[in-house]
Formats: structure tokens, sequence, C-alpha cells
């Protein structure tokens, strides 16, 4: 069980690997959106609605959703859960299968919406008063609980009062690890680039700080490419040109063969989000490129201080400089490695051991 499906993002990684490994699952969702990434997966009511093209609207009825969901067969029901998918409930023998749900998080808007500016509206936050006991409820409902880092694990200690076994989510090493292969257009874009770079990646929405990538490029001395989209692109670049002009470049939607090239050949990435595990950490240091990363959230279980970038809590003047001179100094063959330790089949691995673990060898294809 997943939340909305999309054609690519984190949590649909997560999906996809979960399908791999148990491929005779039956699979559901919210709705479907994933432009035939994933096919044969059943849908709720929600996607027969017009709320399906606005995921603030449906986040009210999205937990109806979950309760109203068809009668199935099942010897145990996996949930893949960033808002409310854990709160599902078959009916028929579904209905008493033993749950496991793998939480990306409790809902950030729900429960933390100072880390999420979804949740600072006045709605948003009459919804959080209303859904915070219910959810709580619905996440005792299960029989075990992992988190996607240990930030997140002790994040349900402190909202779902569960504890939670802890499995780092796959990322895609192996591609990252490989050299881009781009075409003439793309080539022509980078070539334009600076030689050295520190690099940010995101999409442009205040939340990703992405601010802070410029900053660290301005006490650093070094130039900065930003790549993404979003609507947070005209603020970049106004802050860009008041506070390191002419040093600043957009690579604007990179193709994903561009986005992985700017991994290779940035000097640093600069990752400044709270995030609760963080993808991009991994991808760069997959590509051996060292990362100065927040040290708080998710990206301070992967990036490893001094030896494949920098963690730092203070995002301007001389410690953010020391952070960026610290990270230069990593081993890219020391991030390489470290990013093998986040592989899918590492994930894999550990969410069929867990499942098993749960519900019992006998049950588990």
């Amino acid at each position: 069980v997943h939340e909305w499906l999309a054609t690519r993002g984190g949590s649909e990684n997560v999906f996809e690997a979960m399908s791999e490994e148990f491929p005779d699952a039956s699979r559901f969702c919210l709705w479907n959106d994933s432009e035939g990434r994933f096919e044969g997966v059943g849908e709720t009511w929600l996607a027969r609605t017009p709320i399906r093209n606005s995921k603030a609207l449906a986040v009210p009825f999205a937990p109806i959703a979950w309760r109203t969901l068809p009668a199935m067969e099942a010897d145990w029901v996996l949930c893949s859960s960033h808002l409310f998918a854990h709160h599902a409930r078959f009916r028929g023998p579904a209905a008493e299968a033993p749950k496991l749900v793998y939480a990306h998080t409790p809902a950030r808007y729900v429960w933390v919406p100072e880390l999420d500016g979804r949740g600072s509206g006045a709605a948003a936050r009459a919804l959080s008063g209303v859904m915070k006991p219910l959810d709580r409820k619905r996440a005792a409902e299960r029989v075990a609980i992992a988190a996607n880092s240990q930030f997140v694990a002790d994040r349900i200690a402190d909202t779902w009062q569960r504890e939670a076994t802890v499995i780092y989510p796959p990322v895609d090493t192996h591609v990252f690890g490989a050299a881009a292969n781009l075409g003439a257009d793309d080539e022509r874009r980078v070539s334009a680039l600076p030689r050295t770079f520190l690099l940010g990646v995101s999409r442009f929405v205040p939340y990703k700080m992405m601010e802070k990538v410029i900053e660290a490029g301005r006490v650093a001395g070094m130039p900065v490419v930003l790549a993404g989209t979003g609507p947070d692109e005209a603020r970049l670049r106004a802050y860009a040109e008041a506070r390191h002009p002419g040093r600043v470049s957009f690579v604007i939607d990179p193709s994903f063969p561009m986005l992985n090239a700017l991994y290779h050949r940035a000097s640093a990435v600069v990752f400044a989000p709270v995030e609760d595990f963080g993808i991009i950490p991994v991808e760069a240091m997959a590509a051996g490129t060292p990362v100065v990363a927040n040290a708080v959230g998710g990206a301070a279980e992967s990036v490893i201080d001094g030896v494949t970038g920098a963690l730092t809590a203070v995002w301007q003047g001389s410690e953010l400089a020391a952070a960026v001179d610290r990270a230069l100094r990593s081993d890219p063959a020391a991030c390489i490695s470290r990013a093998g330790e986040f592989s899918v089949g590492r994930f894999k691995k550990e969410i069929r051991g867990w499942v098993t673990g749960v519900v019992g060898n006998e049950d588990v294809a």
C-alpha cells in the first residue's frame, strides 16, 4: 500500500523496490499518476474524483479513503506511508492480516509544521489538531513499524509513541556511480559552467533552503550551480545577485544525465534542509562527490564528517567556510564506499528480513 503514485520520488523508489521484492503481492494506492511506471495498482475512490488533482484538497479525505478499501485476501499488509497510508484497512480476510508500516515520516505538516511550510496555514493547523489523536490511534494498529532514518524513528517515538526499526531507503547508487552520457545540448550546457563549483540540487521551494548553497559559495569564494525548478526561482535569483553576484548559475529542470554529470563535476554538494533521510547526499557520494550537509536531520546519518564531507549546524561565516573546506578534502573513494551502504539490494534484503521476522517465513512470498 502506498499514498499517491507519481512518476518519480524517493517514496516511489521505495514502493518500486518493495514491488520487486514481493512481486506476487497485490498493490494499492490513493491514485496512480505514475504515467505507466507502475501498472496494475488498485486505486481508492479518490482516484475517480477531481480531488486527485490537488494533494492539498485530498489530505482531509485520505483517512476516509484508507478506511473504505475493498475486500481482499492477504497474509500481511505492508504500507509505505508519508501521510496516512498507515490508516489502510481492507474489508474481508485482509482486515485481520498483520499490518506493517514503512514510515517515511509521520505527516510533517500535521506533526512538525515548523519543518514544512505546508503546515503553517490556518486550515492546516486546524486539521492538525483534529488529526493528531486519530493518527496516533491508527499507528497503534500496526504490528510493527520501520522508519527510513533514526531521525524519523525518534519522531515516531515522540508522535505516535511507538518504537521503530530503522531501514534506510533504497538509492540507485550504481546508476550515479557511472559516468553520464550527455546529449549535445546537455554537453553544451555543462561546458558553459565553471570548471569548479559547489552544487545545490532540489526543488526550488523555501524549506529546501537553497539560498544556503549560495551562502556557502560566497564564504568559500567559489562559484555555485543550482539545479532544479520551482516557484522559489525568482527569489533565489534575486538573492544570488545580491549576495554572490555573477557567480551563481542556474540549471533549470535538468535531465537525469545532466544531473548525473553535475554530481560528477561538482567540487562538493551543499545540502542544507532538515530532511527525514535525504537521498541527494547519497546520490552525490555515489558519484564520488563530498557533501556539506545539515548536522540536524537524516543526512547526518549518511554523511560522515571529515570522511565523506562535513556536517554543520551553522550556515554562515567562518564555520560554514570551514565546513566547505573540510568537505573538499574528503576522499572520493570513501564517498563511493559509503554510498554503497544505501543500495537498492541492501534495502530489499533488509525489508524482506524485517517482514519475515514479523509475520514468519511461511507467509512471506
